[in-house]
């Protein structure tokens, strides 16, 4: 799941973005509307997070821009701005939530994984192949019932490969979406990612494997007993 988030104070967009990768998601963040109004008309983000004041705008006219624009990604809002009649224009611009500063980054995480839940499209929330299920709002991989412990960007990689079982996905399409604006992976990154994805599949009792399509990509196929 590729998150953005857009705030001004540098440390508080570090701390925040050191959090939710912790938690296994892909962050773009941004400290200027325009950054994020860029990133947001080339990348397809699972849910923004946006601060009201920035230095090169209003953070409540980039969301109505964004609805404007028929986009329904959840928003949430979070900011300094306490008055009842601030909350109310900012859920009427379009957000989905609001969180006043400060906050502990446990209720972040929460709110995040509570818009995550919420039904935006026909697509289920747990993916699966030959025993394996990913929960894509908290991000659990479990192998027939049990929890496979995996680093964030392997449960990414998972996810990614599971959504198009059976099917060839490019190296190219693998290192766009585990990538993310001011940090790239390389072509021996996604392989190391792999061998470590196969290693802990293989420890487990499942039937898919990764199979390597020389000079393409890679693709999860599920073997028949």
């Amino acid at each position: 799941m590729r998150l953005l988030l857009v705030e001004d104070n540098v440390r508080l967009r570090q701390s925040i973005s050191d959090t939710l990768r912790h938690g296994g998601y892909v962050l773009d963040a941004f400290g200027t509307v325009a950054e994020s109004h860029a990133a947001s008309q080339q990348i397809v983000y699972g849910l923004l997070i946006v601060d009201l004041t920035l230095p090169d705008g209003d953070g409540l006219k980039l969301i109505r821009e964004l609805r404007s624009a028929n986009c329904s990604t959840p928003i949430l809002v979070i900011t300094a701005r306490t008055a009842i009649d601030d909350r109310v224009k900012g859920l009427d611009s379009g957000a989905d939530d609001y969180l006043v500063k400060p906050f502990h980054q446990a209720e972040l995480v929460a709110r995040v994984r509570a818009l995550l839940r919420r039904p935006r499209d026909i697509r289920a929330a747990t993916i699966r192949a030959g025993g394996v299920v990913l929960d894509e709002t908290t991000g659990d991989v479990r192998v027939n019932g049990e929890v496979l412990g995996l680093r964030p960007r392997e449960r990414c990689l998972l996810a990614l490969l599971l959504r198009r079982a059976e099917m060839t996905v490019p190296k190219s399409a693998i290192e766009s979406a585990l990538s993310e604006f001011d940090r790239e992976i390389s072509p021996n990154a996604i392989e190391v990612l792999v061998c470590r994805l196969r290693k802990a599949l293989s420890e487990n009792p499942t039937s898919i494997v990764i199979e390597t399509v020389r000079g393409i990509g890679y693709a999860l196929r599920e073997v028949k007993q």
